[in-house]
This record gives structure tokens, C-alpha cells and sequence, in this order.
């Protein structure tokens, strides 16, 4: 199942409304479709109806593939695409220097030795003010940055409070996961002294589009990622490369620290930096960034001029 937030575009001021994919280009408005009161307006308020509302979109879903004429199904291209979470609550929690050859060139391009890897997960956050839905621009920001770089990420949802989760049991606090686009400004982050910054001007967390339920993932350490710049191939690896896994990224970030349903965690991004290339190539306006993981679908952006 892939659960999305959108907005009818052709309707001006309608309100948010909770889909969920039908196919590659039909999503079926779950809000309309819900069999009874309070419908969810967001993948946020389902998550916080548990299990019993997993239940029911999973019903509706189904009755739409066998019944597509009687539901409410839209077509993708024209709706607006909102963030699929965290539109309310927490920052967005990232791991950084999670992928071994992304680590050596990081190390290699700032002068460090190339084999100095993290010894503990580095973890720092995102505002929610720097989210953007599939398909919303990238503000430049050239009056601040002349270093806008770009991160291909597999985030995780969670769906289960919890504190001090032990490693076994982590997978169990999991909704889903999605994609996203960890967008830095390089000059600031080294200017500042640490991540927060750099990582945080608006605009700068392209999310989803959508989040597919833990249930159709058999295996997130072992996922595709890719990103392409103008279609040019920057980024290719696999989650299987990442020096920590899922269970352990929530395991740890939990201890002593209460991860709450429809928190999210980016895991950490490959090797193919714009930073780190020779010679650097950042973003630029006009550019359109997508970002492919396997099994969860695109997500795509263009850097405002």
C-alpha cells in the first residue's frame, strides 16, 4: 500500500485529503472513499488510527481494484502532491555519513584521512519548514549559497511510540518509508561549524511522494537508490550499503528519546555528491532533481531560479 497527502488542483481551496495509489498514475481520494466518520484527511491521521484504520484503507483499497468505476480515483498528474508527513510535530530526524564510499569521498574532498569512518551514528535534524511535496521547487537561494547540493535518501516512517526500543523489536515500530532529497547548502554547513544550518534553509527537504507501508517492503537494506540531475546519473547504490541498518538507526536513535508515530528519519545518503566531484558540480536554477528508490517510486523536483 502507498499512502499520499494531496490537494485537487483544479479545485482552488480544497482542503488536504489522504490517497492512496491505485497504479503508477491513479490514486484513489480515501477521504471521500471512507465507510465511515472521521475520515483522515492525511497518511499523519492515519497512522494515528492504528491498526484499525490501516485496516479499513486496506478494504477500501481493494473494493476500488474490483470495483474502480464506483470509487472516487483521480489521476495523478493533476493533483498537487503535498509532503506525505511530518506536515505537523517534530523535525526531521537524518543520520549523516551512513554509506561507506559517500563517507571516503566526504573525507577525500574535506581533507580528512579517507578511511575515517563514524564509530557511532551521527544524527542531526531538518525543520519542518524546509518541507516540500514531489514536484514543488527547490529555492535556489543564490543570495545565501553558491554550494546547493543535493542527497538521494530512503527515510523511514514511524508508526509505534516508543523509548529505548531494543534492536529485535525496532522493525516493529515501523510504518513505511519514503523518499527524500536531503538538500544542502555546503558553504553554510562548513561556515557554521556543523549540519543544522546548511540543511535547513526552506525548501530544502523535498519528501514522498508517497509512504508505502512496511508491509510491501521485504527488505529495506536492500533497496536501489538513485538520483540524476537533468538526467544525468549522480547517485547509484543500494541500502545494503549503509554501515547502519534500519532496526539499528531506530534503535538507537530511540534510547532515551521517545520516537512518536509519523516521525521520520532520513537514513543517510550514497557516493555522487555534487561536492565531491571533481570538478564540484552543485545545483543550479532550472535544474529538475529526481530521486528513484526501488519499490517506493520518484520523486522529483526543479531548483527555482
Amino acid at each position: 500500500m502507498k499512502f499520499l497527502n494531496f490537494i485537487h488542483a483544479t479545485a482552488p481551496g480544497s482542503a488536504p485529503r489522504l490517497g492512496a495509489m491505485l497504479g503508477t498514475q491513479t490514486v484513489l481520494d480515501l477521504t471521500s472513499a471512507w465507510p465511515e466518520g472521521n475520515a483522515p484527511d492525511s497518511v499523519d491521521a492515519l497512522i494515528a488510527g492504528g491498526e484499525a484504520a490501516l485496516a479499513l484503507a486496506a478494504e477500501q483499497i481493494g473494493l476500488a481494484r474490483r470495483q474502480p468505476l464506483k470509487a472516487p480515483v483521480l489521476n495523478f498528474a493533476e493533483l498537487d502532491i503535498l509532503p506525505p508527513v511530518a506536515l505537523q510535530g517534530r523535525n526531521i530526524f537524518n543520520v549523516g555519513r551512513n554509506y561507506r564510499e559517500h563517507i571516503i569521498e566526504g573525507n577525500i574532498a574535506n581533507g580528512r584521512p579517507a578511511n575515517a569512518f563514524p564509530q557511532a551514528i551521527e544524527f542531526f535534524t531538518k525543520p519542518r519548514t524546509a518541507l516540500v511535496g514531489h514536484r514543488a521547487a527547490i529555492p535556489r537561494h543564490a543570495n545565501l549559497t553558491q554550494a546547493l547540493d543535493y542527497e538521494a535518501e530512503l527515510a523511514i516512517v514511524i508508526g509505534k511510540q516508543g523509548v529505548d526500543i531494543p534492536r529485535e523489536q525496532a522493525m516493529r515500530h515501523v510504518f513505511g518509508y519514503t523518499i527524500l532529497n536531503d538538500v544542502t547548502a555546503r558553504d553554510l554547513q562548513r561556515l557554521h561549524g556543523q549540519w543544522f544550518k546548511g540543511k535547513s534553509l526552506d525548501g530544502s527537504c523535498p519528501l514522498g511522494p508517497c509512504v508505502v507501508h512496511a508491509s510491501a517492503v521485504a527488505n529495506p537494506n536492500s533497496l536501489q537508490i538513485e538520483l540524476d540531475v537533468d538526467g544525468e546519473l549522480r547517485q547509484s547504490d543500494n541500502t545494503a550499503s549503509m554501515l547502519f541498518d534500519i532496526a539499528t538507526i531506530v534503535a538507537e536513535l530511540s534510547k532515551g528519546m521517545t520516537l512518536l508515530p509519523g516521525d521520520v528519519i532520513a537514513t543517510g545518503t550514497p557516493k555522487g555528491v555534487g561536492f565531491a566531484l571533481q570538478p564540484p558540480r552543485c545545483l543550479e536554477a532550472g535544474q529538475t532533481v529526481r530521486v528513484r528508490i526501488e519499490g517506493i517510486g520518484e520523486l522529483v523536483n526543479t531548483v527555482s531560479h
